[in-house]
């Protein structure tokens, strides 16, 4: 068993604060997820979570110009540089106060931070090793309230930053003789956004409450000039030409600039000093309609102004003339952040009151990416028997389910009216079953994502689990407050048969796989096994030393472990009813201390234990996780811990550190009792009346960090948790260890490539199985001609012929090879079907690995090949149309003119239907 998992993917939650930012080639968006960054790549449909973590949620993010740069900031100020190339940190730097916003210069070679109510510009790292990446170059002072935006001039030269004390403040990056510093006003609330315009020093500045000022620049970037060179070696060019000047026109300036003893000032000097004039002014919020400007975002080219509301309106004008192009609503939720992408068709906005993501490409007015997490906790997943979707269940009574490979929702049921408590699979993976606190139990069906079985019980209770039989045809779910489990037909959808017996809530339910029996587990402190063709008569009770939270069987149908109240998990022999093993958990858990608990973590930990536990696809190892942040992984046989995952390093979050900052203790009790931020959040909707900037009856709360639920893919080479961070995805990182296999000091890559050179085909596969470096093994598996296939397949040992299936499963992923990689595959499982077959149990999750990574390809080649047999009808259509003739056949053939017209009706409907 390998344990080499590492942190692969975070689903469930695509947005949460921060600002949106398109990459350079505007095919992907970067958003901020907590302390996590996830980069969308919507042209190949696809995303991907960062390897990195800040120690806080993440308030703000800068991209380079050439994106190949990050610099993410969290809530405390602390930075990371990140290079997007290799996904790595490359400094950590802090700025020691909280940061507002910070920009790139469109040249690359600096960049400006907004904090507290100054502008640091520093210089951009480059490309090279350097001791410091952030060097600081200047120091901005001005504003007298905090700063919230930055924005560039085309060409790198200036900056202008807004405020909230209703300024805005133009600075020059370097030291020009006729712009120092320009300030701004004409606003009565907050500065949201400033622009600005393409190739000028024209301004737009946007306020809080709706109002649109434009300003005009007497002076083009080109009349910008930099002042003289001042200090010792200025004096020492300069000073034979200043006394000579000076000699001859002492006289003349004293009279010119002196009047009854008093300097004059110079009237060039004031002429030559940029001057702005304020043009025009307009409104977004219509007489009596008060609704506050939340984002906005200005694309210099097409010179559109994008505009978001806290009511979730968003408004489209062209700048300077302010028409309106369109005003639609996403939500009643406010908009945070908006992006426009590098042509300017594609628009992003962030909304974390739900969590949604969207892009929109407001030319054809059609959604490109259209995603919302659950935005509240999520409690249950639940993986496909192949591998490929996960669905997961959420206390907003949403079930979603979720692409692995690309890691986007596809589909999100609503019909539950309250939170969701639980969720399967059945065996064919075309149907979602869910479990509810409405008092229903749904089946739902994958192929036209509707609900087709409700089920409920005679009279209303909370279901608190449910499970599926291996058939599929049995639906059990367990209620929380009448102590009952109720069986279900899925075919019917009548209720077979309530089963009675225990004397506490249901908290777990689980079919043997591989036998017709039913395992419950109660807070009665039992686990009963149900006989489902026994008139589900209780076969065995069970007693255990502790309430009974979590069961699972083995993916055998052998083992049954059970996770108890007083942090044990124990293991049973179920045929027998004899305890096999028992793994005392509770010096593992490692509880943290929440911020206004009055008693140390130590002495809390005595009241929590695991609350979810899952078995590996190999039934050698089992998963456990509960109220803590950490996810173990236990040796079964040996009854040891393998390994501790850390799930979350984000200190956003309650119940994250073990000791409490003594310094935030007074005598009058914890700081963290006083919510400093209570009613200052920007453009919420408001609930009291007569309160417009903000609801001072809202309180903030941080989350507490825990495992709801946990579940490892059949493949075995994943397993997934839903968290409060969202549902994050270990995956199994093979060329993380150097793994050898009986290993002989004669095989090195340049044996193994001689071996090949004289064509001994199975002898280099297995010795570069031996040596197990993944480069090498697929140099040599492509080496063999394809009409030599069946010969060097059928000479494999059976050992080596699982480790090549094991190859090509993960081959398949990357390789553009298919064919070649199919007969590979179609010839070792004809030749070595009936010795595979044998060892099923134990190869259960290599078969479904590669029959996950085979029905992907086969799903994309099908659709490529329907899509290419649609168009060619389409053509055919068209061109008969037309008239044009078809040299193999005659034209006005009723046939094929009724064909050729049924084709291109058929056409029109899948075109309608892809709409």
């Amino acid at each position: 068993m390998k344990f080499n998992y590492r942190f692969s993917n975070l689903l469930g939650t695509v947005y949460r604060c921060g600002n949106l930012n398109f990459t350079p080639d505007g095919n992907s968006v970067i958003s901020p997820v907590g302390n996590r960054v996830t980069v969308f790549d919507l042209k190949n449909n696809k995303s991907e979570t960062l390897p990195l973590a800040t120690k806080y949620n993440i308030k703000c993010v800068g991209l380079s110009p050439d994106g190949c740069f990050a610099v993410i900031v969290d809530e405390e100020g602390a930075a990371l540089l990140v290079s997007l190339v290799c996904k790595s940190v490359l400094h950590h730097f802090h700025f020691n106060g909280s940061v507002h916003s910070v920009s790139f210069s469109p040249d690359g070679r600096r960049f400006v931070v907004a904090k507290d109510n100054l502008a640091q510009m520093y210089y951009a790292p480059g490309k090279k090793r350097e001791f410091n990446a952030f060097v600081l170059d200047k120091t901005y002072y001005g504003p007298y309230d905090e700063t919230t935006f930055i924005d560039w001039t085309d060409d790198s030269k200036c900056f202008v930053i807004g405020s909230k004390d209703m300024t805005t403040w133009v600075f020059g990056a370097e030291r020009w003789d006729n712009l120092v510093y320009y300030s701004l006003g004409g606003h009565k609330d907050a500065i949201v956004a400033c622009f600005f315009e393409a190739g000028s020093l024209d301004l737009y500045t946007l306020s809080q409450d709706g109002a649109l000022c434009v300003w005009r620049c007497d002076t083009e970037l080109d009349g910008l000039k930099l002042k003289a060179p001042k200090g010792w070696r200025a004096d020492i060019l300069q000073r034979d030409k200043e006394e000579e000047e000076e000699e001859d026109d002492d006289d003349i300036e004293k009279e010119d600039n002196t009047i009854h003893g008093k300097t004059v000032p110079d009237d060039e000097k004031k002429k030559n000093k940029v001057k702005y004039s304020h043009v025009a002014k307009y409104f977004f919020n219509k007489e009596g309609d008060f609704n506050n400007l939340t984002s906005a975002a200005y694309h210099k080219k097409i010179h559109l102004l994008v505009t978001g509301f806290a009511s979730g309106i968003f408004h489209l004008h062209e700048l300077p003339e302010f028409n309106l192009i369109h005003s639609l609503s996403i939500s009643d939720q406010k908009i945070t952040s908006i992006s426009v992408n590098s042509t300017g068709d594609w628009i992003a906005f962030g909304c974390p009151g739900l969590g949604q993501l969207l892009v929109w490409e407001w030319q054809s007015e059609s959604y490109v990416l259209k995603q919302q997490g659950h935005f509240n906790s999520m409690v249950s997943l639940a993986y496909s028997p192949d591998g490929q979707y996960i669905v997961t269940g959420g206390i907003d009574g949403k079930v979603k389910v979720w692409n692995t490979l690309s890691g986007f929702c596809f589909v999100t049921f609503t019909e539950h009216t309250s939170g969701v408590t639980a969720v399967a699979f059945t065996s064919t993976g075309y149907v979602i079953v869910s479990a509810s606190l409405d008092g229903t139990v749904r089946a739902f069906d994958l192929h036209r994502y509707r609900n087709f079985r409700t089920f409920t019980s005679p009279r209303p209770t909370q279901f608190s689990c449910v499970a599926v039989d291996s058939s599929g045809e049995i639906v059990a779910a367990g209620s929380q407050d009448s102590f009952e489990i109720f069986i279900w037909s899925m075919q019917t959808g009548r209720l077979l048969d309530v089963l009675s017996g225990h004397e506490g809530p249901i908290s777990s339910l689980c079919f043997n796989p591989m036998k017709s029996i039913l395992a419950s587990a109660s807070w009665d402190k039992t686990v009963r096994l149900w006989d489902m063709f026994d008139s589900w008569r209780t076969k065995e009770t069970l007693n255990l030393t502790s309430d009974a939270l979590a069961v699972t069987f083995r993916p055998d149908g052998v083992e049954l472990a059970v996770a108890t109240l007083n942090s044990q998990i124990s293991f049973w022999d179920h045929e027998n009813a004899v305890q096999t093993g028992s793994i005392e958990c509770r010096h593992d858990l490692k509880v943290g201390r929440k911020e206004l608990d009055k008693i140390t973590a130590k002495h809390a930990a005595k009241g929590k234990s695991f609350t979810t536990l899952c078995y590996s696809a190999d039934g050698q190892c089992i998963l456990a996780g509960g109220m803590s942040k950490f996810v173990c992984i236990y040796h079964i046989k040996e009854q040891i811990l393998m390994k501790k995952f850390e799930i979350s390093c984000n200190y956003s979050l309650d119940a994250m550190e073990e000791f409490l900052d003594r310094r935030r203790i007074t005598e009058f009790g914890n700081l963290a009792l006083i919510d400093q931020d209570a009613g200052d959040e920007e453009g919420i909707a408001v609930a009291l009346p007569g309160v417009r900037k903000g609801d001072m009856s809202s309180r903030r709360f941080k989350p507490e960090i825990r495992v709801t639920s946990l579940h490892f893919s059949p493949t075995g080479r994943c397993w997934a948790a839903t968290t409060t961070e969202g549902l994050l995805i270990y995956s199994l990182d093979s060329g993380l260890v150097f793994d050898p296999f009986e290993l002989d000091i004669s095989i090195t890559p340049s044996s193994v490539r001689a071996t090949m050179r004289q064509k001994e085909f199975t002898k280099a596969i297995m010795m570069a199985f031996r040596l197990n470096e993944k480069k090498l093994i697929q140099e040599v598996l492509e080496s063999v001609p394809s009409h030599e296939i069946e010969v060097v397949a059928s000479s494999l040992p059976e050992l080596y012929v699982e480790k090549v299936l094991e190859f090509l499963a993960s081959a398949f992923e990357m390789s553009h090879h298919l064919e070649f990689y199919l007969i590979w595959t179609q010839r070792l499982l004809m030749l070595h079907g009936p010795k595979l077959k044998l060892r099923a149990g134990k190869l259960l999750a290599l078969i479904q690995f590669l029959q996950k990574s085979i029905q992907r390809h086969f799903d994309d080649v099908s659709k490529l090949c329907d899509w290419n047999r649609y168009n060619i009808k389409y053509a055919l259509g068209v061109s008969q149309q037309r008239g044009v003739k078809r040299p193999s056949e005659p034209l006005g053939s009723n046939e094929d003119s009724d064909s050729e017209s049924a084709s291109l009706q058929l056409m029109k409907e899948e075109e309608e239907m892809q709409m």
